[in-house]
């Protein structure tokens, strides 16, 4: 069985957070977020990383990631960029600026992955127990028809500064994902949890399990990837703000009847950086980790 390949989406825009939050350093030796998942993942037995950035801030992110993981892990890095895995026949709309979304950027990494991978946000914290748990998803269970999300509780992923964006799952009783719902604006309201959308302001089960962008796809997933990327282009060329997302994916290898996707929850402890406020309560809860023996002061000495 080949190791587990870790795929880090680090491309982007930020435009919340207001700076290059995927390389800002937070611990205690200037490490970035994406250090204690790369971490936490060659402990768990991971046997590469694939960083997917912008073209644009490839020298500053490689002089920043290199010298601390070099000779640690292999590393590639591939660029996702508006004009990839186009439909024939269809060029980039002239006032497109967003890029086409998580999905797409997987999709950008498919020649760098051979193997069973796993999916993350660059500015999430997972914690070590959901990595554990990836990996052995990725080299148990996973196949062509059987894909996995690591799930975390609503309640433990949102910040107090303002909306946020989930994927919400619904599962039946045997933890199979039965429909996955990116809510773009969901944020605490009193001690109960909201989203909006175009209806208006919706409550949500505060303990339903959600979706981090914390995916484990086998090799197949990049052929769906693209022939479901090409039919979404189609439908949303004139819409200039349109994403594809990875729970779209999700969803549309669920509801076409291709497969399985596994629910596997941890209790890993879950916190990001989507606004500059929520920078000093990320910080204060690695110094906590770190006080407690989870990770070692200087990560990569």
């Amino acid at each position: 069985m080949q190791k587990p390949t870790l795929v880090i989406l680090a491309a982007g825009m930020a435009s919340r957070y207001g700076s290059m939050k995927q390389i800002e350093g937070f611990g205690p030796n200037n490490e970035t977020i994406m250090d204690y998942s790369i971490y936490d993942a060659i402990r768990a037995g991971f046997g590469k990383v694939v960083f997917i950035i912008r073209e644009e801030f490839a020298d500053m992110f490689k002089s920043i990631i290199e010298p601390k993981i070099g000779g640690k892990v292999p590393v590639e890095y591939v660029f996702q960029s508006l004009e990839k895995y186009l439909p024939e026949g269809i060029t980039v709309p002239e006032d497109r600026k967003k890029p086409w979304g998580t999905a797409h950027a997987v999709l950008c990494a498919r020649d760098a992955v051979q193997e069973n991978f796993v999916v993350i946000n660059a500015d999430d914290f997972y914690g070590r127990d959901g990595f554990e748990k990836a990996y052995q998803f990725c080299t148990g269970p996973c196949n062509d028809s059987t894909y996995a999300i690591i799930g975390y509780t609503l309640s433990n992923t949102l910040s107090e500064n303002g909306t946020v964006s989930r994927g919400v799952c619904q599962t039946d009783d045997n933890n199979n994902l039965v429909s996955i719902n990116e809510r773009t604006k969901i944020y605490w309201k009193g001690e109960k949890v909201a989203y909006e959308d175009e209806e208006g302001e919706h409550e949500v089960d505060a303990s339903s399990p959600v979706s981090m962008n914390f995916w484990c796809f086998a090799p197949n997933a990049f052929d769906m990837c693209e022939r479901m990327f090409h039919d979404f282009v189609k439908d949303n060329l004139a819409n200039l703000k349109a994403e594809f997302f990875i729970p779209i994916l999700g969803d549309k290898f669920i509801q076409q009847k291709l497969g399985e996707i596994k629910v596997v929850p941890t209790d890993a402890m879950w916190f990001g950086v989507t606004y500059p406020q929520d920078a000093p309560g990320v910080k204060a809860s690695l110094n906590a980790l770190i006080e407690a023996g989870e990770y070692p002061a200087n990560l990569w000495a």
